[in-house]
């Protein structure tokens, strides 16, 4: 057993399995940096929705309060309370021309309705210029909170990536630190192996040397128990006896296929001469084949002649009888419409 070999195996695998720790602790703080990350994230949206209903909900309660809508007086709960009599006395300005309370023209209360009325328009500007200037510096307030606060988020995001930039170096420089060790230990370890390998090589050019291969030893291809089988691995060629064996023995092949060759001829001779004399007597059957058949036609066509003025003198004896039976002008007519 290679004792050095094991122990640097196992160091390499505790310095593999440190790496590996340290690279899941990484990533188990990057997972919990995120997380604060998120975490301040969600919180400054909450604060943000939340400071966003706040103005909604003041700005509501102080420019649209349910007094200063138009349909208001419809939905009113204390209607009934403000509501006046129908009639107050004798100079109700609510009262109509039927009711005979007022003529056109008379405005007996210009001056004070007047005077009125343009204290009230001032109150009510002074009122809507204090009520704009509490908006702005409640509105100013919340900017100069919501920008705190953003600074201090934008503090803690950067301590955050400070951290994290640290932790990468430390990681950078334990990386660089495990690869300088393993580059260190494989150069090592490929020295060694060189230097083993160079001792192999050597030990196998002195076998090779010494050895019967290169000498060509022809005692090596002897077998363990006799001089058959010869060991083809290490046969280095046959001695003069064997060469002149089979020198002899190809030889005797020779003449032996020349035989063969010399039987194979006179076979394909003695098939030739029977082809062509089987050839010849298949000529001589087609021309008595030929000559019967031209014997035959000629027989059927003389047959034929005799048949032919049989059938003629026949039918010249039919029409002679038919025309000796027929009267005169049947004769004629038929003699006629024939000729015609």
């Amino acid at each position: 057993v290679d004792k050095d070999a094991l122990d640097a195996q196992v160091k390499e695998r505790k310095v593999q399995e440190a790496a590996e720790k340290a690279e899941h602790e990484r990533f188990a703080r990057d997972m919990k940096k995120n997380d604060k990350l998120m975490c301040l994230l969600e919180e400054r949206q909450k604060n943000e929705i939340k400071d966003i209903h706040r103005a909604l909900n003041e700005f509501q309660k102080n420019f649209q309060k349910p007094e200063t809508r138009r349909e208001f007086d419809l939905n009113d709960p204390q209607a009934l309370k403000k509501d006046r009599p129908a009639r107050v006395s004798d100079d109700d300005p609510r009262c109509t021309i039927s009711g005979m309370q007022k003529f056109m023209g008379e405005d007996l209360n210009y001056d004070q309705r007047m005077k009125f009325q343009k204290e009230q328009i001032r109150e009510w500007s002074l009122q809507q210029q204090k009520d704009r200037k509490n908006a702005l510096a409640d509105q100013k307030l919340a900017d100069d909170l919501y920008d705190k606060y953003r600074i201090e988020l934008d503090r803690k995001i950067l301590e955050e990536q400070r951290k994290e930039e640290e932790s990468r170096r430390d990681v950078c420089t334990a990386t660089k630190t495990f690869n300088r060790i393993q580059a260190a230990e494989l150069d090592r370890k490929n020295e060694l192996e060189k230097a083993q390998k160079l001792r192999d090589d050597m030990d196998e050019i002195t076998c090779l040397l010494r050895g019967d291969f290169l000498s060509e030893n022809p005692d090596q291809a002897i077998g363990p128990w006799s001089k058959h089988p010869v060991l083809v691995d290490r046969w280095k060629g046959m001695n003069q006896e064997q060469l002149m064996a089979i020198r002899q023995f190809q030889k005797e092949q020779v003449l032996e296929k020349q035989r063969v060759r010399e039987q194979e001829r006179r076979r394909d001779a003695e098939w030739d001469r029977q082809r062509l004399q089987a050839a010849r007597v298949q000529l001589l059957w087609e021309r008595h084949q030929q000559r019967q058949d031209r014997v035959q036609r000629q027989d059927l066509d003389v047959r034929n002649a005799e048949l032919s003025q049989e059938q003629r003198a026949k039918n010249d004896y039919l029409k002679e009888e038919e025309y000796s039976n027929i009267p005169t002008e049947e004769f004629y007519a038929q003699f006629n419409t024939t000729t015609r």
